[in-house]
């Protein structure tokens, strides 16, 4: 295997590997976001279940931007 191949398969990797990052990360922080603005207003399970979903569209739009600033399938 030559050093372009194996560099290639590496870039590739890395790429993959940052958009299940990017998606989980942004679900997560939505999550907390989530539950301090319940717990600092009382009103669980509401706002968690609000930036959930924040956090879970905003994770897919970086991982669309992404795909399609790297030349995907998209």
């Amino acid at each position: 295997m030559g050093d372009d191949k194996k560099n290639g398969y590496i870039k590739g990797l890395y790429e993959l590997a940052s958009i299940g990052i990017t998606l989980v990360a942004s679900t997560f922080i939505g999550l907390l976001i989530g539950i301090y603005i319940d717990d600092y207003f009382n009103t669980k399970p509401w706002f968690m279940i609000l930036f959930l979903i924040f956090g879970i569209i905003a994770g897919f739009k970086n991982v669309y931007h992404m795909i399609k600033k790297h030349g995907g399938f998209i």
